[in-house]
């Protein structure tokens, strides 16, 4: 692994082990902190400060060093219970008293196990030294006796000035004392602890902020007391004593370890906090030891099978003591016991320990070698999946773990971040209202791309990559309409960005938020070009002309006010106030003449809020001088208010912003990475719950809930979570927990809510916007709070069990600290747990790890945590599993991961593919690595009543050796390496096959149970019937055959054709590797067995090898034949018998989708559309779309960024450098067999949450390439066999059969739950029947049904009312389109 210079830390998983090789990692220091109430830091006093002995700035991540490594991984590795298992075994066996086999077939595979996994260790830990050296050897400047000295991060000290200059990392949590800009500004970016790629300023106290001379700051002696170490990345609290005087600092004042100095030239700081102190390292959380549940399974199962083999040695054992003193008192004089036994009690004791050696075979060491190659297997078809290779930017999918692979497919929760996981963080403008007149979309003929406007001839500083589609916008703008011009004006005027002129001509925005930037760059390409800003004037171009413009003042944004205004006065010396914002707020403000206008923008508004854009309303203000005049009077004494200056100027502000004229809006569109909502909405048909987690504000985050189809206007109700306190947090979630259910009631009693029934009728499944949708401003205030609830008790779960219906949560920040408190833990869960989705603002690293252990602990469900960003690291290591995104915020999170790629959308390749298969393989393998070694083991057991209780073998030890290396062990592992059951397109098309791993339906202790069972019943046959026949046989030539060696043989060899006609029949995917390894190791049995038993070894070897000539005389038996014939018959025959009754009386989902597979052979081509489509802008998510979203609109403003920057342009003080709208997912109904066993396993699972699935899931085909970001829908598979004559099945089971109607609209349905009947495979007869319960059926089909809804054998009426029923189907979603 190579790590490049330019790369952010390496933030590796944290375990702070810390080494006595370097002094200042020693362990004392975690005491220390423990106890550390206040920090004290004197600059420049490295002897004060070491009295206090902080932590250096040396960071240690390793886990071993070169003498500690074989002691300590010894001591991890047997603290497995299978490891030390067979040392106890191995130990037993080099006791000669009771050993029947040799010491080496354990000693080897347990010495190969152990090296294998030391080596992995090794080079794991080889790869966290070298990143460790890596970060601790980067190079700072530290001011050392008045001079800059370089030295490594490593040995930088608490109490020294650094020296950082542009695009350089901060070394460790440093209070910034002076910089290069004016007013000690400087500009960081935090993508490394909040996400958030937008820059921030920080700013040194003004005391300080003059001491940018090393000879001036070699002399401050100033002392800093302040808050001890932790985790919160938003507050810092201290004061700075210098020349007698105290000042206060803030985090404003701080740079942490992780950001990167930006657009600053050079900066000094105080080192508050270094190495483990670190606000960064403080988040990053520890490393877990990750195990599988199937680890975990088979580490019972391994006591359980060791208790089984203690009893089964005891009755042996007794056995033996029986027989010795009832018979064996005879054969003394002849046979007399071995020395140290001299009665039949201490033969009895060493009898029990030599059969546990010999029965210990029923869990074999290869199981664990077998297991982890199984593994490593499936890594690397991770590793050279080419569907998960991102060509953009050259990175392929890699599985950094190989241990994990089966828990892909168990999983239920997931937890992402949101910036550059799900998003691409890029802003584009995308459509916009003017006077009226919506601009943006553009109508096309289906297939047609959309021609680009060509802005260069227009302007010449026009920005080549700005996309932009409808010629009307810009023909009005050449024309000279004057409402236009005013429009793009007041976008070039009204925000805070800064402008950079690279070249001449070339223009590069930095601004605080993307919203902003995609708003500035459309006004620079529709010919209002914003060039440059001073304090006090704005400089454009306007159609070529250039205009200055004097700044008279900046009315700030922040989350209360939810726009921001400017004040300029132009050329002709007209002031004019210029405002944008939250619709909401700026309607409220307008003249009342604008009503018509207002409508009609309205109505704009809620078309692009249906297509999941962020909006924003323009208006203006024409002012004169003398009202000017005495608002500038009472800003400036609101301005220097010494006590509730915030309120003041708020006042002020909201007293200018009245009576404006509307002048329109703009819809701006968040880039989504690609297939993210296909992707989201293929996980929730496979019922993972996925929460997004993440720093940003809330606004931005509800935006990308909708863009990306978590969040929709057809859900029931989205609950906004912002209680400041415990008790407001409480009582918010008590109510809405309480809405749950009185919304659940009402819809099971037929009283739904108002508009519910005509939703369910239309077309596009949308409701209109109705106050009761409890989602019509769902980005931030209006979304509708249950406040007008009353208090109410605690909501039992057994209540919450009865909730069903598509609710949501949007918890901010400050709340989820509360909610996450212990006794509040359970209400949080109840509620969340309730919802289909949950969102999380403004959440910290820790609280993201937080919420994830809160899941797993209560829940006991595998989670699944992706990101991309450092701020994601701790979040990844405490889910069971880690996926790192390699975006564009460095590699923490991928180094941190147990599986990375490049983009979102992989992750359901990832889960219903790989992981899905990897469970499937790994079940299967287990099931028959259990059954063949109980089938081989027990007939030692059933042996012993035939020997006297001896230990005596029944088989050649070198049978014994070799059957599970040789003779079995590549054919389970070809079944555990290339084994399906359907293939990636179909595991992509149904994702309802992903349920039975997330409830252990395949691999668990019932499961476990029926196959020792068949082991045990298979050895019984196996023994007893070859007794039986060969008790009385003879050979051809009248020899007897019934002698040890020759029974031997003959069990041996129908144990191995038995177990290889199991595997085959319990192969579902046939390939060469599978044929090589069945029948290629029946002819190495067949091979070595012959070899082993000729007069050649009996000659050179006589004492090893007594078994001379037996193969030969018992095989040419006709006898030994029969028997094995039918030893096989008896074995298999029951379980096919089984099998086919099963299959044909009650199928699985995979079995009906497997058999349709095989007697479908004809392609069927998706069904497209005919008719010419709208092409609605740039990258629009609406394509395809059902329709707006009636009167419903979210206040989804396009702001991102926090207060304040406005005041630092006023002041002189430049500032630099922040997604955000879309539909539903495909209703989901019960079926039954796997809703029952989810409930057994989680009685509190909400059904409405978890139980419901579509009975024909979504047609996503592995095959076809993903849609666009864009798209609204699921994209159909080129071969889906299943679908198109489903409808001919007859009309009882339409709401259970596999698929009831073709999906004629592929690109639209799957974006609406009511609508969503053809998308979910739901018939249309479902569609009428809104209240409908869920089918009992469920997938369990007959055959006969299947057969029935491929080849139409119904009667002709039946095919006709299923005709008419897809005609409606077809004819109603044509006049969708």
């Amino acid at each position: 692994m190579t790590v490049l210079k330019e790369i952010p830390e390496i933030w590796l998983p944290v375990v702070f082990r810390l080494h006595k090789k370097k002094q200042q990692c020693d362990g004392g220091e975690a005491k220390r902190r423990r106890t550390e109430e206040e920090r004290k830091v004197k600059a420049n006093d490295r002897e004060y400060n070491e009295k206090f002995q902080y932590a250096s700035n040396c960071i240690v991540t390793s886990k071993y060093n070169i003498i500690t490594f074989l002691p300590v991984n010894l001591f991890e590795q047997f603290q497995e219970v299978a490891n030390t298992y067979f040392l106890f075994l191995l130990i037993l066996q080099l006791i000669p008293q009771i050993s029947s086999l040799s010491w080496f077939t354990t000693i080897v595979p347990l010495a190969l196990v152990l090296s294998i996994t030391a080596v992995k260790d090794a080079t794991d830990d080889y790869f966290r030294h070298k990143s460790d050296n890596q970060v601790n050897n980067r190079q700072s400047q530290v001011l050392i006796r008045g001079s800059l000295q370089n030295e490594k991060w490593m040995n930088v000290r608490v109490g020294d000035i650094i020296k950082l200059e542009n695009n350089q990392f901060v070394a460790a949590d440093v209070l910034l004392l002076s910089t290069s800009e004016p007013h000690g500004l400087c500009y960081i970016e935090t993508a490394e602890l909040d996400g958030e790629t937008n820059m921030k300023v920080r700013q040194s106290i003004s005391v300080t902020a003059e001491l940018c001379d090393p000879n001036h700051l070699a002399s401050f002696d100033g002392e800093v007391m302040c808050e001890p170490p932790n985790n919160k990345l938003d507050r810092f609290c201290g004061t700075l004593y210098w020349r007698e005087k105290k000042y206060p600092l803030t985090n404003q004042n701080m740079l942490l370890r992780g950001c990167v100095l930006r657009n600053t030239e050079a900066c000094y700081g105080l080192v508050i906090f270094a190495g483990p102190d670190t606000k960064l390292m403080q988040n990053s959380g520890r490393t877990k030891f990750k195990r599988t549940s199937i680890d975990r399974l088979m580490n019972t199962l391994v006591l359980w099978i060791f208790g089984f083999l203690v009893c089964m040695g005891g009755i042996l054992a007794v056995g033996n003591a029986i027989w010795e003193k009832e018979v064996g008192f005879m054969f003394q004089s002849f046979l007399p016991w071995d020395p140290p036994v001299d009665n039949f009690l201490f033969s009895a004791f060493l009898s029990f320990w030599s059969y546990v050696i010999i029965l210990n075979t029923v869990v074999p060491i290869s199981l664990y070698v077998s297991v982890e190659v199984i593994r490593l297997g499936h890594s690397y078809f991770i590793n050279w999946d080419q569907q998960m290779f991102c060509s953009q930017c050259n990175t392929a999918a890699e599985a950094r773990t190989t241990t994990l692979n089966e828990e892909l497919g168990q999983v239920e929760y997931i937890f992402s971040d949101k910036t550059g996981t799900l998003t691409q963080n890029i802003m584009t403008f995308n459509k916009c209202s003017i006077n009226g007149h919506s601009y943006g979309e553009v109508t096309v003929p289906m297939g047609i791309q959309p021609t680009r406007l060509n802005f260069t001839p227009l302007n010449p500083l026009a920005d080549p990559n700005f996309c932009f589609y409808d010629e009307k916008l810009l023909e009005s703008v050449k024309v000279g309409d004057l409402d236009t011009h005013e429009f793009f004006r007041l976008l070039s005027l009204c925000h805070t960005v800064m402008s950079e002129e690279k070249s001449e001509g070339e223009l590069v925005y930095k601004a605080q938020s993307p919203d902003e930037g995609a708003l500035v760059t459309a006004a620079r390409n529709f010919g209002f070009v914003f060039c440059s800003r001073t304090p006090g004037t704005i400089t454009t171009t306007e159609m070529g002309q250039t205009v200055t413009y004097s700044l008279l003042a900046i009315l700030d944004f922040n989350n209360i006010r939810k726009r921001m205004s400017v004040i300029v006065r132009n050329p002709e010396g007209r002031i004019r106030l210029y405002c944008k914002g939250a619709d909401t707020v700026l309607f409220e403000r307008l003249q009342p003449c604008n009503q018509e206008l207002i409508t009609i923008t309205s109505d704009h508004l809620n078309e692009y809020a249906a297509d999941g854009l962020r909006t924003l309303a323009l208006a203006y203000r024409d002012l004169s001088e003398e009202e000017w005049e005495a608002w500038s009077e009472s800003h400036r004494m609101a301005d220097k208010a010494t006590d509730c200056r915030e309120d003041r100027l708020a006042a002020a502000y909201d007293k200018i912003e009245q009576d404006m004229l509307l002048l329109g809006a703009t819809a701006i569109e968040d880039k989504l990475q690609e297939g993210v909502p296909e992707t989201i909405a293929l996980l929730s048909l496979a019922n993972i719950k996925i929460w997004v987690l993440t720093g940003d504000k809330q606004e931005t985050a509800v935006n990308i809930g909708y863009s990306c189809k978590m969040l929709t206007d057809d859900m029931t109700e989205v609950f906004i979570i912002n209680g400041h306190t415990v008790q407001s947090v409480r009582q918010e979630l008590r109510r809405a927990r309480e809405r749950m259910i009185e919304l659940s009631r009402a819809r099971e009693e037929g009283k739904v809510v108002e508009g519910w029934a005509e939703a369910c009728f239309m077309s596009n499944g949308c409701k209109e916007g109705q106050a009761g949708d409890g989602t019509a401003d769902a980005g931030g205030e209006g979304a509708r709070k249950p406040s007008q609830c009353p208090p109410i008790a605690p909501v039992s779960s057994n209540l919450m069990d009865s909730v069903s219906g598509e609710f949501a949560l949007v918890i901010s920040g400050h709340s989820l600290a509360h909610a996450l408190e212990a006794d509040m833990e359970e209400e949080f869960l109840s509620t969340a747990c309730a919802c289909k989705a949950v969102i999380c603002c403004r959440v910290t690293p820790l609280q993201k790890a937080q919420v994830v252990e809160l899941i797993k602990k209560h829940k006991k469900a595998v989670t699944l945590a992706v990101g991309d960003g450092a701020n994601d690291v701790s979040m990844i290591k405490s889910a069971h599993i880690g996926v790192g995104i390699s975006g564009q915020e460095g590699i923490q999170a991928v180094l941190a991961s147990d599986y990375s790629f490049a983009q979102f959308r992989f992750l359901q390749r990832l889960l219903l593919v790989h992981g899905r298969w990897s469970y499937l393989r790994m079940c299967r393998f287990l099931c028959y690595f259990f059954y063949k070694n109980f089938a081989f083991t027990m007939v030692h057991f059933w042996f012993g009543f035939f020997c006297g209780f001896s230990a005596q073998t029944v088989y050649d030890q070198y049978f014994i050796t070799l059957y599970n290396i040789v003779y079995t062990s590549l054919p389970v592992l070809a079944m555990g390496m290339f084994d399906q059951d359907v293939p990636d397109q179909r595991s992509l098309e149904y994702p309802k096959l992903y349920e039975p791993g997330q409830l252990n339906l395949l691999f668990n202790k019932r499961e476990f149970f029926i196959c020792i069972a068949q082991g045990i019943y298979t050895s019984v046959v196996l023994f007893f019937v070859p007794y039986a026949v060969l008790l009385d046989a003879t050979q051809s030539n009248g020899v007897p055959l019934a002698d040890y060696q020759s029974f031997a043989v003959t069990t041996a060899t129908a144990l191995v054709i038995v177990v290889s006609v199991q595997i085959a029949l319990d192969t579902g995917f046939w390939t060469v590797f599978n044929h090589v390894f069945v029948w290629g190791s029946l002819g190495a049995f067949f091979t070595i067995m012959f070899a082993l038993h000729s007069q050649t070894l009996f000659r050179n070897l006589p004492n090893q090898f007594h078994f001379v000539g037996s193969a030969q005389n018992t095989l040419l038996s006709p006898v030994v034949w029969l028997t094995i014939a039918l030893a096989t018959a008896i074995c298999i025959v029951p379980v096919l018998a089984f099998r086919f009754l099963k299959l044909d009386l009650k199928p699985q989902l995979s079995d009906t989708v497997r058999y349709t597979q095989l007697v479908r052979q004809k392609r069927r081509k998706p069904a497209g559309r005919s008719m010419g489509g709208v092409w609605r802008g740039a990258g629009s998510v609406s394509e395809g779309r059902l329709g707006a979203r009636g009167g419903s609109r979210r206040s989804g403003y396009a702001f991102a960024h926090q207060e304040g920057f406005g005041e630092l342009i006023t002041s002189g003080k430049n500032m630099r450098l922040s997604s955000l709208g879309l539909a539903s997912f495909a209703s989901r109904h019960s079926t039954s067999w796997i809703d029952t066993l989810r409930r057994k396993k989680n009685n509190h699972t909400p059904p409405g949450t978890s139980g419901e699935c579509s009975p024909a899931p979504s047609t996503v085909s592995g095959s076809v390439p993903p849609l666009s970001n864009s798209s609204s829908v699921l994209g159909g598979s080129q071969e889906t066999p299943i679908e198109e004559e489903a409808v001919t099945a007859p009309a009882q089971n339409s709401d259970s059969d596999l698929a009831s109607g073709k999906q004629t609209s592929a690109v639209s349905d799957a974006a609406t739950p009511q609508g969503s009947a053809q998308a979910a495979g739901t018939s249309t007869s479902t569609r009428g029947k809104p209240h409908a319960k869920d089918s009992p059926g469920g997938w369990t089909h007959s055959l006969g049904t299947v057969q029935e809804s491929l080849f139409g054998w119904t009667g002709i009426t039946t095919r006709a009312r299923a005709s008419n029923r897809a005609d409606s189907v077809a004819g109603e979603t044509s006049h969708v389109v």
